[in-house]
């Protein structure tokens, strides 16, 4: 089992996640583009809404791994691996490069 970062390398991490938050895109969801998004998938380096946090929960960890920005606790490599993506834009720009072309498939009701 890992052990805990101590409180200073916690608050180091935390002023890392923040600064992510900066980078043209971050302040919304990189899913619906909902404001100020408070969830990440670590894995796809991208910061989401809490709805589309809970869609990329039910897709399984083997795709996207969910963490909540504020509520829990991030190792360094984390936040340097969502740094090195680039952020929500450059994610997406690779991912969906035409996204009028190809919509994102959101429905009204998550549970259909």
């Amino acid at each position: 089992m890992r052990k805990a970062p101590s409180k200073a390398a916690q608050e180091r991490i935390e002023r890392m996640l923040n600064e992510l938050f900066k980078l043209p895109g971050n302040d919304q969801c990189a899913d619906c583009t909902y404001k100020n998004p408070r969830w990440a998938s670590y894995s796809l380096g991208v910061f989401l809404c809490i709805r589309c946090a809970s869609l990329h929960r039910k897709m399984g960890t083997h795709i996207s791994k969910v963490k909540s920005v504020s509520m829990d606790r991030w190792s360094t490599d984390e936040v340097q691996f969502m740094n090195k993506l680039g952020g929500n834009k450059q994610v997406n720009n690779r991912v969906n490069p035409s996204p009028a072309l190809h919509p994102l498939p959101l429905a009204l009701d998550d549970d259909q």
